[in-house]
Order: C-alpha cells, then structure tokens, then sequence
C-alpha cells in the first residue's frame, strides 16, 4: 500500500530570516539545534520575525518530499489534541502523508522547531519536543509496517527510552514481513548520546543515511574514507552526504559517487530530509544506486533555493525526467 512509511518527531516548523545579530542577543550559535523547554519556546516565538508555519520533523519533512515526488507514503508521530496538532495534521495530510496517529489525550502541548535563517543560508534551531517525545512503541502500528516497503526512522526521535522501544518494534514488523528498514542518523549531536544504541540497531537497518560528521562520529573516526568503509560493512546500504560535494553511496563492494545538483543557497533547512525523499522514492521504484542518489541531489537542491524545508517546485516532472 505504501513506498514509504516515516517514523519521527511530529513537530511545527516555524522557519524566519534573522540577522547574526539577533543569534547574538538570544545566545544562540550559528549552525546549531538546542532543545529548548516550554517557556524560552514562547519568549523566542514571540521575539522571532515573522514565519511561515508547517508541518515538520525530520522524517515528516522527507515524507512531505517523498510524496511530491510520486511517492504513496505514511508517517507516525505523536501531537497533542491542541491548535499546533491540528495545524501539523492538516498540513501533512495536505501534502498527501497518510498520518494514522491518534494524538496525545493529555500532557504536554504540541513541539514546535524555531528556525531562523541568516544571510548565509546556515539554519539555526531551537527546538521544544513537547508531545512528540511520548511517541512509544504502541503507537507504531505493526500492520502498517507491514504495508510498506520501507520504514524509514529518524534518529531525531531516538533520545527517549520508549522512542527506542519502539525503533525496535517497528524493526522486528519490518523483518517479520520481509520489508526493509532505513535509519538517519539525523545529527552528530544524537550520534554522540546515543553511539551504542544506534550500532546496537544496525544490524536491523538496510539504508543508512548519514552525513560526513554523523558517520564519523558514529564510528569515532576522523576520517571519512575511515567511516565509509566502516559503515559499508555494518549495512546493506549507506548513502552518505558531504554537502556541495555530493554524496558516497555503498554497497558491499560497490561504490557510487554522485555530484551535489546546482543551487542558489538560501536556506539548507531540510537538505538532508530532501535527499532521503529522493532516494528513497527512487529506490522503492527499483532504480538503481546512481538514479537514487541523483533524485536525491536534485530534491535537496530544490529545497535549500528557498526558505522551509518543503519544495517550492513541482517535483514530479523531476521524478518523472530522472527515474
């Protein structure tokens, strides 16, 4: 029934541009993700410059993606029962994202990801999880696992003990139904906290997708060459990202470079969530390694031309000239 099933943080995005001076005022470093609690996500929402406002996450984001680009894809993420939950349900089903989830009865409200924008194109986040993190292993519906060729995890969502249970159910459904398994590793921050888990859940992972510091940091190497090898024996698939210089794709023994697309730099909010959605959406046609990393490109270009992490774009023509 589905190409791909998303499991992560449900999240409202709330992307702006700022100047480095506004960083500055609000202790913020440039180019950094800070979980932030319920009361400085309201003090910076407040003081932030105008947004726009849509469904996001990591995974939901690539769902978002994957969908424009010809996909039939669900996603799994916890809000809460208040006006943020409505705006990320509407949002996503909109964008064509199956999302079954039924929302947080009581607790805390829905999480939202301060995003702001500087001159340079590098995104700087402050996120609240918020309802998201009571995300469990009850909530991953077993059938739907089974009703899609791929679930695709997403490492953001790994901190809390339960969100990890679940990891492993929706891993044991995949396997019990012969469908495979992607995990993103999602940032060098979550790597470094959760190291041991995250090699604990690689022999259940098909896909790895990974950019050159979260690779390295997952096999404590400094060396990307280092971390390639590495990782080509732990998976079945690792498709690795290093930004303009495109991506390494390997498999066994096969090695597949492909060129980062041409693009104008606004905002890389979601870059590696569009090169997911790419690959993935090629991959789950029967393309090959090459077809799957150039969709990917050609979706994460898409979407750093512009500010939000979802595409401006219509993505199908894309998908359809490429695979």
């Amino acid at each position: 029934m589905y190409d791909i099933l998303g499991i992560g943080n449900a999240i409202v995005d709330v992307v702006a541009p700022a100047e480095h001076s506004f960083l500055s005022k609000h202790d913020m470093h440039p180019g950094s993700m800070t979980l932030i609690d319920a009361d400085r996500a309201e003090a910076l929402y407040a003081a932030m410059p105008p947004g726009a406002e849509t469904s996001g996450g990591s995974a939901a984001n690539t769902c978002a993606v994957a969908a424009a680009l010809g996909s039939r894809v669900a996603f799994l993420g916890k809000v809460a029962g208040d006006q943020l939950g409505g705006v990320f349900r509407h949002d996503i089903t909109a964008a064509g994202v199956h999302f079954p989830t039924a929302p947080l009865a009581e607790g805390a409200p829905t999480a939202r990801c301060l995003i702001l924008v500087t001159p340079d194109g590098q995104r700087t986040m402050n996120t609240f999880l918020g309802a998201c993190v009571a995300f469990t292993e009850h909530d991953v519906d077993t059938a739907l696992v089974g009703h899609a060729t791929v679930t695709y995890l997403e490492g953001y969502l790994f901190d809390p003990p339960a969100a990890q249970a679940a990891f492993r159910r929706a891993a044991k459904a995949a396997r019990a139904a012969q469908r495979q398994v992607a995990l993103s590793l999602s940032d060098a921050f979550c790597v470094n906290r959760h190291r041991d888990a995250f090699r604990g859940l690689l022999p259940d992972v098909d896909i790895l997708f990974a950019n050159e510091a979260e690779v390295c940091a997952l096999y404590e190497v400094n060396d990307f060459r280092e971390a390639v090898d590495a990782a080509r024996t732990d998976v079945s698939i690792a498709a690795l990202t290093q930004s303009e210089s495109g991506s390494v794709i390997v498999r066994g023994r096969e090695t597949v470079r492909v060129r980062a697309a041409p693009a104008v730099l606004v905002d890389s909010t979601g870059a590696g969530d569009a090169y997911a959605a790419g690959f993935l959406a090629a991959y789950t046609r029967g393309r090959d390694l090459g077809v799957c990393g150039r969709l990917g490109s050609l979706a994460a270009a898409e979407v750093i031309s512009h500010y939000g992490a979802r595409p401006q774009a219509d993505l199908r023509e894309m998908a359809d000239a490429v695979i």
